[in-house]
């Protein structure tokens, strides 16, 4: 088997596992195992929020701003990150170690609409736990 076949031979097989593996492990592939975890622990706390039981993710302590069930109707989880103060100094005493932006899906886009932009977790022994939401308002004019 010549080296050229070899290299084939590892990309297919490759490609294989990733594409058995699904979206997990493609998220594993591209975060990391700890932006795998929290891209998969907000799509729970999203469907779990979305039927108005979210209390299971929060955090001792902390009171994240849920509203209302509808508010998380059809988000996705987008780009799990390293929390950054600098940037979100207003979460900062909250201890959290990471965010996660959220993507509201098309059909809800409209100017003055309210979303849960944002969500930051606490790492603890039990796993990631919510201690806030920050939430955005889409900018702009409705259309003519």
């Amino acid at each position: 088997m010549g080296r050229t076949t070899r290299a084939v031979s590892a990309a297919i097989a490759t490609a294989s596992v990733i594409g058995l593996s699904g979206c997990a492990g493609m998220d594993s592939l591209i975060w990391g195992q700890d932006g795998a975890t929290t891209i998969s622990t907000t799509e729970r706390l999203i469907e779990a929020a979305a039927q108005g039981d979210a209390s299971g993710f929060v955090c001792n302590g902390a009171d994240p701003e849920l509203r209302e069930p509808a508010d998380w109707e059809g988000l996705s989880a987008e780009e799990p990150e390293r929390f950054a103060p600098e940037y979100w100094e207003q979460f900062a005493a909250l201890d959290p170690q990471w965010s996660i932006n959220l993507s509201l899906p098309e059909d809800r886009v409209a100017p003055g609409v309210e979303y849960p932009g944002d969500v930051f977790y606490r790492d603890t022994d039990d796993g990631l736990c919510l201690v806030a939401v920050a939430w955005w308002t889409v900018e702009g004019q409705p259309p003519p």
